[in-house]
């Protein structure tokens, strides 16, 4: 099958500059600003209080997050003329990009808990990264494939990246994807205590004096082509391609050389079939900081030679919003092919560009672009370019979205618990051994067990003076990647810079966020730590890993529960099948601090005792670990002459309505994704040789999966339990369950990886160890 081209038939918007798509656009075509002074919390310690604060009110019921999320996806459902009611609501992705998430709610929760010792589990389960796909899967029962994209200030770009892959592949019919991110007090404090803030309103790309942080909203509808015109739906452009990249050079700055930036936008060219000559307008990251506002003109002088089209910064007028920036600088994007206008750089101070930049100062130009590159970067060096182009717009070249290579597994490691590493798994399983038989008092509760990481001995394989710019969760997963290359050889120079991350999370940085946002509770701006928040971004994992051994390829980074390992193993697979990555490691971590077993340990089915039955009623551990998984092409590990483990097979994924922290009984969103999943294998559910279960002796989750196996053929085939020896570590099960089925005596054959997320999302794969 051909893929299809992907029309963008409906938009939301709500922002600092407009509560709509038109007020909006106005605003900012006309170059008003929609920067102002900042009421939503204290910010009288902070370097600044102007900010890109929206001005509707907005539910006091609702967190900030889910309530901007739900006007910009309305507006862009009634836009696209889709009634919901017509379609089939399984093949219908959430694909969402952000940073911060509810945290404005999360915030509230860990305030109290500090300032009076008193923990709200219920809310601070609500207010997880991955909940802002749950909120909007049940808000309007959407039932396809579910992910929460989290790489910084480059998230929602890597959505849009997320969205295309589902849709050239056909796995599903229509995609609800965007970007969101609230003010909040972590970010405001956390850029004050970097420097990173300009006093005044910012002045990207001319004075050059910091950043304004903004907030809002931005969706599209995607779908196919062909879908659009059969329903008649007004297409108003085209999403090409896209391209990431990683600089794998500092934890905050860019590379200041823009060799990373330009990749992404070379590769995001390829994809979409067109050239940088192709170009009309560029819709810049453009954030006012000095480091980026130096390096990006770099970037486009390296691809365009002295031939830069039109850029400007349309965060002159939003202020930066984070997470959601890539969205809505995309939706802009299209407005902009749409209506006819370029969108401004305003406040330029009276300066014009150091570089030589047409910036389109103070207000928009009549233009006619047929083809956008916006670009997006963040923390850790992570690189998101996204080309948008006129509908029906054909390249000088075929574009680069057709599967055509074979994908192998050639690498494999995992820790869990007391298990510090892939030897130590093997015997855990070999001798039937627990991997969380540690026991923690927990207030009100009692000793509870816990399957606790050694991080000292996680960090010992890595320079001392790296290690302690790293945070628990990056050391795992550092800890993951050098115990595979122990155990597989490490790469060459070359074969390294030219390795991808992908890195995958159940929840992110807890430890950062927690203490950080303790260090502000307690000593306002004296307490908001630099370093520890450089580590609060989701992705700050696979920056430090990037930089730990020189990747430079493809990144992104997914949070989205227990589904994280699976959906991330289905990303890097169908990048690398379709050419725009020779190899990618695949990195997935969790830690969970004494707030976090706290947490869990308050809710219905944490087990007492160590003993853990899958099926059996006994409760659930939960347990920290991380894996490292080698994706390559066929031909690639042929080259370098690796050995094959397995190759990938296929990937299913699907979701229900079930609200936060919930997921339903009867299986059957489940048993759909381990269909889909058998269906893309082109298997029969009896060539299974090994399901690797999800059940972790939490009731509900073993019932659900037993429904859901019955249901798509699966019951009776041999079971692997992973999680029975080694907890729930959620993110990394999936990775971890992998890692038992293809180490220590295992039935050659199909293996069938099989995941759930709280919220109702589940994910399956299917890899063969018959290579």
């Amino acid at each position: 099958m051909t893929p299809p081209r992907i029309a963008l038939t409906g938009l939301g918007l709500i922002t600092g500059a407009g509560d709509d798509l038109e007020k909006g656009w106005s605003s900012i075509a006309a170059g008003t600003t929609g920067i102002r002074t900042n009421t939503l919390f204290d910010t009288s310690e902070l370097l600044t209080d102007w900010a890109g604060m929206v001005t509707a009110e907005q539910p006091a019921d609702l967190d900030r997050c889910y309530a901007l999320a739900a006007t910009a996806i309305r507006e862009a459902l009634h836009g696209s003329g889709l009634d919901l009611d017509t379609v089939d609501r399984d093949r219908v992705a959430v694909v969402v990009g952000s940073s911060l998430g509810a945290m404005p709610t999360l915030e509230a929760t860990h305030r109290t808990l500090v300032r009076e010792g008193r923990l709200d589990a219920d809310r601070a389960v609500a207010s997880q990264l991955p909940c802002v796909g749950d909120y909007i899967a049940a808000e309007f029962d959407l039932r396809g494939p579910r992910v929460v994209l989290s790489n910084a200030c480059a998230a929602s770009a890597v959505a849009l990246g997320y969205a295309a892959e589902l849709l050239w592949k056909g796995d599903v019919d229509l995609v609800v994807c965007g970007g969101v991110d609230p003010l909040a007090e972590l970010s405001a404090y956390g850029f004050s205590a970097l420097g990173a803030l300009d006093a005044e309103p910012c002045s990207p790309l001319s004075a050059s004096t910091g950043l304004t942080l903004g907030e809002g909203a931005g969706f599209m509808v995607l779908e196919s082509a062909e879908r659009a015109a059969a329903r008649g739906a007004r297409v108003l452009a085209e999403l090409g391609g896209y391209g990431l990249s990683c600089d794998g050079y500092h934890q905050t700055a860019p590379d200041p050389s823009g060799k990373g930036a330009s990749a992404a936008m070379a590769q995001a060219l390829d994809t979409a079939g067109l050239t940088p000559a192709d170009v009309d307008y560029l819709n810049l990251h453009g954030t006012g900081t000095p480091a980026n506002d130096a390096s990006e003109p770099k970037a486009l002088k390296q691809l365009f030679g002295q031939d830069i089209p039109p850029a400007s910064s349309t965060k002159s007028i939003l202020g930066h919003t984070l997470g959601a920036a890539g969205a809505v600088e995309a939706v802009v994007s299209t407005l902009a092919i749409d209506r006819g206008t370029l969108p401004p750089t305003i406040n330029t101070r009276g300066a014009g560009s150091p570089f030589g930049l047409d910036i389109i100062p103070d207000t928009g130009r009549e233009a006619r672009p047929d083809v956008v590159v916006s670009n997006s970067f963040a923390f850790g060096g992570n690189n998101a370019s996204v080309v948008l182009n006129r509908s029906g717009l054909t390249g000088s070249r075929p574009p680069r979205r057709e599967a055509a290579w074979e994908v192998v597994v050639t690498g494999i490691a995992g820790l869990a618990g007391s298990a510090g590493g892939t030897d130590a798994l093997t015997a855990a399983f070999a001798d039937g051994r627990p991997c969380f038989e540690t026991f923690e008092e927990v207030a009100g509760i009692g000793q509870v067990p816990v399957g606790r990481a050694d991080i000292k001995a996680a960090a010992r394989g890595t320079n001392p003076s790296r290690a302690r710019r790293m945070d628990p969760l990056s050391l795992l997963a550092a800890s993951a990647v050098g115990d595979l290359y122990a155990r597989h050889g490490k790469p060459s120079r070359a074969e390294a810079e030219a390795t991808g991350i992908v890195f995958a999370t159940g929840y992110g940085p807890v430890t950062s966020v927690l203490q950080f946002h303790e260090g502000v509770v307690r000593s306002g701006i004296t307490g908001a730590n630099p370093s520890l928040f450089a580590n609060t971004v989701v992705n700050a994992a696979a920056g430090h890993v990037a930089m730990l051994h020189r990747y430079r390829g493809y990144t992104a980074t997914i949070a989205n529960g227990g589904t994280s390992s699976v959906l991330a193993l289905q990303l890097a697979a169908r990048v690398i099948a379709r050419g725009a990555a020779e190899r990618i490691m695949v990195v997935v971590a969790d830690e969970f601090p004494e707030q976090a077993l706290a947490t869990q340990a308050a809710l219905p089915g944490y087990a007492r005792s160590a003993h853990i039955v899958p099926g059996g009623r006994t409760g659930t551990v939960l347990s920290e670990g991380a894996a490292a998984i080698l994706l390559e092409s066929r031909d690639a590990a042929r080259a370098r002459g690796a050995d094959v483990l397995a190759r990938v097979r296929g990937f299913g994924a699907g979701g229900e309505a079930a609200g936060i922290g919930r997921i339903a009984r009867d299986g059957a969103a489940w048993g759909r994704s381990l269909r889909t999943a058998l269906a893309d294998a082109d298997l029969d559910p009896a060539r299974i040789a090994t399901v690797v279960s999800a059940a972790s002796g939490h009731p509900l989750v073993d019932l659900a999966q037993q429904a859901a196996l019955r249901l798509s053929g699966l019951a009776g085939r041999p079971v692997l339990a992973p999680k029975a020896l080694l907890g729930e570590t959620y993110g990394s099960a999936g990775a971890l369950g992998l890692v038992a089925a293809l180490t220590g005596a295992h039935t050659p054959g199909p293996v069938l990886l099989s995941s759930f997320a709280y919220g109702g999302s589940y994910a399956a794969a299917v890899l063969d160890t018959e290579a």
